[in-house]
């Protein structure tokens, strides 16, 4: 679980484009795709369509000129011998085969037309041509062209919309999951999606994150009641412990038995804590109290030299002139304290306290803390690098579930002159 400090929601960033659009626009483009696709496939069909009839006229009109023509030696309408605009390739064939050719050509206001000929009587003889105009066929395919043009358009108006509408459905769906798993991330472990409409996907990967959440859920309650159990196991043997040495006659092994049960003594408690933050049954007792003086108790009781400092006082000596805050200084002294006694342990001196306003800044000079200790916040029995020096690890997590209590925010951060710097900064009263 990812420390205090860390611990943040992340919401879409603002330049970022949402599903929602994303699947109109890839709604949109395959609206016109197919759109263009079929225009282009109407306009070829058509226009050879349009083409195959006019050179069916074309050659079944010149069947009946010629046939009409050797009869009675007169010319149908439209037709003529050796017209000046017939096509090269018309006049080459020595046959009296019937052709057609299309002519592209516009002009007197004739636009694209195909012509027939045939040879009137075998070769050396005239040739009768009988032109087939295409204007008004392709000027139906261009009205076509701009109708299926407007229908798309309608088509894609029509179309964007409603699959925004759909990924919008979507998108919320998603969105609920997706703050679900940023509540079970902050350490909310009774965040649940719930059921969710569709039978897709979504929903299960929404019955995933709820299935995880609850397997999470279980093991965290495990481990915390192992923790909670072995401290409260150990709590009487380590203060039978404690009272026997006092049996052990005076001298240096007495002093040393006293000090290695003082600390496994310390560490129970530290876990019997760390079990009821877990548990969610610490509720802090607000009062008023001078910041200051709060802070330089604390500091005196580790019996570690540190410098206070408390911007704002009158008088070194007259704490009281510092800002009055409403917090449970008992856990205040606590986190503190711990910040004070994991700066000697694992860092170097001077260690220095800075009091101003309503927050308390706790620095050392040593190596600073280590980077994946910043990037995922302290673990339990697990000091960080090895020049931090020795320790159960405990104290920075216990200080971070102590301020989550008292409604603080406390970020650690190295110097960029080197060492470590913890930031408490308490809520408004």
């Amino acid at each position: 679980m990812r420390p205090y400090h860390r611990l943040r929601h992340r919401l879409p960033r603002p330049d970022r484009v949402s599903l929602r659009w994303k699947i109109a626009a890839l709604a949109a483009a395959t609206a016109c795709l197919v759109a263009a696709a079929v225009g282009v496939l109407v306009h070829l069909w058509t226009a050879s369509d349009i083409r195959s009839r006019a050179q069916m006229r074309a050659f079944n009109g010149v069947y009946s000129a010629v046939d009409t023509y050797r009869r009675t030696g007169a010319l149908t309408d439209g037709a003529a011998l050796d017209p000046a605009g017939l096509p090269g390739v018309l006049r080459e064939p020595a046959d009296d085969e019937r052709h057609t050719a299309y002519d592209g050509r516009i002009e007197d206001n004739v636009g694209p037309s195909v012509w027939g000929a045939q040879r009137v009587a075998g070769p050396g003889s005239p040739v009768l041509a009988l032109q087939i105009n295409m204007s008004s066929e392709l000027h139906d395919l261009r009205r076509l062209d701009m109708s299926m043009a407007v229908a798309s358009l309608v088509s894609l108006a029509a179309a964007v919309p409603l699959a925004a509408y759909g990924a919008g459905l979507l998108g919320r769906r998603l969105r609920r999951v997706s703050q679900t798993a940023g509540r079970i991330s902050a350490g909310d472990l009774d965040a649940r999606t719930g059921p969710t409409k569709g039978g897709d996907e979504v929903a299960e990967i929404a019955a995933t994150v709820d299935l995880m959440a609850d397997s999470l859920g279980r093991r965290l309650r495990t481990e915390r009641r192992f923790t909670a159990d072995v401290a409260h196991e150990l709590r009487t043997p380590v203060g039978g412990l404690l009272a026997a040495t006092d049996l052990l006659p005076a001298g240096e092994t007495e002093d040393l038995v006293r000090g290695r049960v003082r600390d496994l003594r310390g560490l129970v408690e530290d876990l019997l804590e760390i079990s009821r933050l877990d548990a969610g049954a610490e509720h802090p007792v607000r009062a008023h109290v001078p910041l200051g003086a709060v802070v330089r108790e604390a500091v005196a009781r580790t019996g570690f030299d540190a410098s206070v400092t408390v911007s704002g006082a009158r008088d070194a000596a007259a704490p009281r002139s510092a800002e009055t805050v409403e917090t449970d200084p008992r856990r205040l002294e606590r986190i503190v304290g711990n910040l004070v006694v994991n700066a000697h342990r694992h860092g170097d001196a001077p260690v220095e306290v800075t009091v101003e306003g309503r927050t308390v800044v706790v620095r050392d000079h040593g190596p600073g803390f280590p980077p994946d200790l910043l990037l995922e916040g302290p673990r339990r029995f697990h000091t960080g690098a090895a020049e931090r020096g020795s320790g159960h690890g405990l104290g920075l997590t216990i200080a971070l579930g102590q301020a989550r209590v008292l409604g603080a925010e406390l970020r650690l951060a190295n110097a960029p002159d080197g060492g470590a710097v913890a930031t408490l900064r308490l809520p408004p009263s």
